[in-house]
């Protein structure tokens, strides 16, 4: 099939590197201005430098407009692949082919529509995630579904572990998804909207550590907030301190969220809990951290004496 493709950072280069590597012909990308946001530079390779390297056209657009209408009408694509495009795709773009568009998302749809999936599936202890390839429609990540691959989530894996499993299923999914479309399967999976989640972009707020969450939820937070994405942080003695790495505590601590309390093995036991005041909850076992001075240092450096306390706010 003759297929244009938008697409943008790595998602987008892996979703072109596989159809080049198939059976369709790419007969355009549509992809975003490099900028210099700090998210581009994290996943950064590029979608326009591998269309070029093969001939295939660039079309350079921040958003639709409708001069890319006409442009896209002139490649006679069969269908358009998206794949990490970052803004709004109108009906009059969407439904332009024949065949309409594919969207490939990195989630397990109805769950987990809109931004940032991997790193709120982590947090919310979810067992397994994915990467879903559904037909488009008016309404985001909401379209029928045509394939969906799945991949468990392991106990210590931190975010970047899973976008990176994504992103090894989002070129194989989009070509066994063409596949199907080609072969005139149309009985596509309607989605069922009671499961529907939608989450929005993570934020500065999205990171602050609550010390009233369980030490449970906590080092899910600490693993999804890790690199390449910014750490969770709570401030000591006033000043901003990131959470690079912990775990939960092997004992049970009481006392006062919040309470930097005893050493555990190579870490420090932050009381953690709403329920820690009775005794019934396990502490945040940090292990290290990183100053506001950018420094990098173990909880056994950078914790001199016990007591006093972590906070959410100066």
């Amino acid at each position: 099939m003759r297929v244009v493709m938008f697409g943008f950072q790595t998602w987008g280069h892996r979703t072109l590197r596989a159809l080049v590597e198939s059976d369709h012909e790419v007969v355009a990308v549509v992809t975003h201005p490099r900028g210099g946001g700090v998210y581009e530079r994290v996943w950064g390779d590029s979608v326009e430098d591998l269309a070029r390297e093969h001939g295939i056209p660039v079309v350079l657009r921040e958003r639709p407009d409708a001069a890319l209408v006409d442009e896209l009408r002139a490649f006679g694509a069969d269908i358009f692949v998206a794949a990490n495009w970052r803004t709004y795709l109108p009906a009059e773009v969407f439904d332009l082919p024949p065949l309409g568009t594919l969207n490939i998302h990195d989630s397990l749809l109805p769950a987990y529509a809109g931004f940032s999936a991997m790193i709120w599936a982590l947090i919310n202890d979810e067992p397994e995630v994915g990467v879903t390839a559904h037909m488009m429609d008016a309404t985001l990540d909401a379209g029928d579904i045509v394939l969906q691959r799945s991949f468990p989530v392991g106990p210590r894996d931190t975010s970047g572990d899973l976008v990176l499993r994504s992103m090894d299923v989002f070129g194989p999914i989009t070509v066994d998804a063409l596949a199907l479309i080609a072969s005139g399967e149309r009985d596509w999976q309607k989605q069922d909207r009671s499961r529907a989640s939608f989450f929005h972009k993570r934020a500065e707020e999205d990171l602050r550590i609550d010390w009233t969450w369980s030490a449970e939820e906590l080092d899910r937070l600490v693993r999804a907030q890790s690199a390449p994405y910014p750490s969770a942080f709570c401030f000591h003695r006033g000043e901003r301190l990131e959470i690079v790495t912990a775990e939960v505590s092997r004992e049970v601590y009481g006392g006062t969220p919040g309470r930097i309390f005893y050493r555990e093995g190579d870490g420090v036991a932050i009381v953690a809990g709403a329920q820690a005041r009775r005794g019934r909850s396990k502490a945040l076992l940090v292990k290290s951290v990183r100053t506001p001075e950018g420094e990098e240092l173990s909880a056994e450096k950078y914790f001199t004496h016990m007591g006093g306390y972590l906070t959410s706010r100066p």
